[in-house]
C-alpha cells in the first residue's frame, strides 16, 4: 500500500523536523506522538477513517475543531490539555504549509482557530517549616531513606525539574568549589547550578556510600532504583507522596496536593522573598521568559502583605469613621 500524504509528514515531523532541526527533547516529541495517537484513534473510532488511510485534505478546520470538543467532551480533558493538543497541531501544520504551500490555506485555517480561555492556575508551594518537616522525614539509618533524603534536598536545592533530575549522571555533579550541578533542561539548554553547603555534603556522603566516585562510572545515574536505573517520573512522586503523607500528621497545612514540582515552585518563591531579582531567578529555574518567572512576584502573598504594612504606616491620609464613609458613598451614588 502506498503510503498516505498524512503519515509522510507525521513521520518526517516527529523524526527529523522536531529531533534534528528544532532539537527539541524526547518528552517533547513524546509528548506530540501522543497527540496524532489520540487524533488516529479519534478519526477511526468516530470518523470511520482508517490510519493507513488518512489523508492531509481531509484534515480541515471542522475534523479538527470536532477532535478538540471530543477530548473535552468524551476525555474530559481541561482547557489546559486542550489547548496544549492545539498547540501540537499548531505546529504540525505550521511545518506542513512550509513543506506543501499549495495547502497554506489549509493550513492557516488550522492556525487561527484560537486557544481557550482558561483560569491561571495559583501557583502553589511550601513554607519553610512545611518544607523541613518533609525533609525531616526520610530515615538516614537506611540506604534507601539516605537516598530519598539526598534526593528530596537537591530537587528543592536546585530548584530542578523532575525530568532534569532524573537525567542527572555523576558526571553532573561538582562537589569542589564551586560547587555546582550541570541541569540540561528543556530545549536541550544546558545550566549550571550552584550547592548549598549542606546539599554538597550531602551529595558527597551519597557519591561515597555508592562507589560512584570513579571516573569509569560518571555515567551512571546519579539517583538509581532498585534495579540499580534510572528512577521514573512516578518514582519520584511515589518517593515525596511517601514523607509528604508520614509529615501531615505533624503539620496539618500540608493536607493539600503537594507535587515535586511543588519543590521547584518552592525553591523560586523562597529566592524571592530573600530579595533575589526576578532576573536571576529566571537564570536559576532556566526559564526562557522572565515573563514566566514573574508568576512568583504575583503570588507572594506575604510579600504583598508586607508592602501594603508598609504603606498603611506611612499614609498621609486622615481616617474617615466608617458610618461617614459609607454615608459620603451613598451620597455619591444617588448623585450619579
Amino acid at each position: 500500500m502506498k503510503p498516505t500524504d498524512f503519515s509522510v509528514h507525521v513521520t518526517s515531523f516527529l523524526t527529523h523536523y522536531l529531533a534534528a532541526q528544532r532539537n527539541v527533547s524526547p518528552n517533547t516529541i513524546k509528548a506530540y506522538r501522543d497527540v496524532f495517537t489520540l487524533l488516529l484513534r479519534f478519526c477511526r473510532d468516530l470518523r470511520g477513517i482508517a490510519p493507513e488511510k488518512l489523508r492531509l485534505e481531509q484534515l480541515d478546520v471542522s475534523l479538527v475543531e470536532a477532535f478538540l470538543d471530543y477530548l473535552e467532551r468524551e476525555r474530559k480533558s481541561s482547557s489546559r490539555t486542550r489547548n496544549h493538543r492545539l498547540a501540537a497541531l499548531h505546529a504540525f501544520f505550521r511545518y506542513v504549509q512550509a513543506e506543501e504551500p499549495d495547502r497554506m490555506l489549509q493550513c492557516q485555517k488550522i492556525l487561527a482557530i484560537p486557544q481557550r480561555k482558561h483560569a491561571r492556575p495559583r501557583v502553589a508551594y511550601l513554607s519553610k517549616e512545611e518544607l523541613a518537616e518533609i525533609l525531616a522525614q526520610p530515615d538516614l539509618r537506611t540506604a534507601a531513606g539516605r537516598r530519598d533524603a539526598v534526593l528530596l534536598s537537591v530537587l528543592y536545592d536546585t530548584g530542578a525539574r523532575v525530568q532534569e533530575l532524573i537525567d542527572l549522571s555523576v558526571g553532573d555533579v561538582r562537589v569542589d568549589p564551586p560547587a555546582q550541578l550541570r541541569l540540561l533542561g528543556k530545549g536541550r539548554k544546558m545550566r549550571a547550578v550552584p550547592l548549598m553547603e549542606n546539599t554538597v555534603q550531602l551529595l558527597r556522603d551519597h557519591i561515597q556510600e555508592n562507589h560512584l566516585d570513579r571516573p569509569e562510572h560518571f555515567d551512571k545515574p546519579l539517583f538509581q532504583n532498585a534495579r540499580n536505573q534510572r528512577l521514573s517520573r512516578s518514582g519520584i512522586r511515589y518517593i515525596l507522596q511517601k514523607y509528604l503523607f508520614r509529615a501531615r500528621s505533624r503539620r496539618p497545612s500540608l493536607n493539600r496536593t503537594v507535587s515535586p514540582h511543588t519543590l521547584r515552585h518552592t525553591k523560586g518563591m523562597h529566592l524571592l522573598q530573600s530579595g533575589i531579582s526576578l532576573d536571576m531567578i529566571r537564570d536559576f529555574l532556566g526559564h526562557v521568559d522572565v515573563k514566566t518567572t514573574q508568576i512568583y512576584a504575583r503570588a507572594n502573598l506575604e510579600m504583598k502583605r508586607n508592602a501594603l504594612e508598609k504603606i498603611n504606616d506611612s499614609s498621609p491620609v486622615q481616617t474617615i469613621p466608617c458610618s461617614q464613609q459609607n454615608k459620603d458613598l451613598l451620597d455619591w451614588l444617588h448623585s450619579l
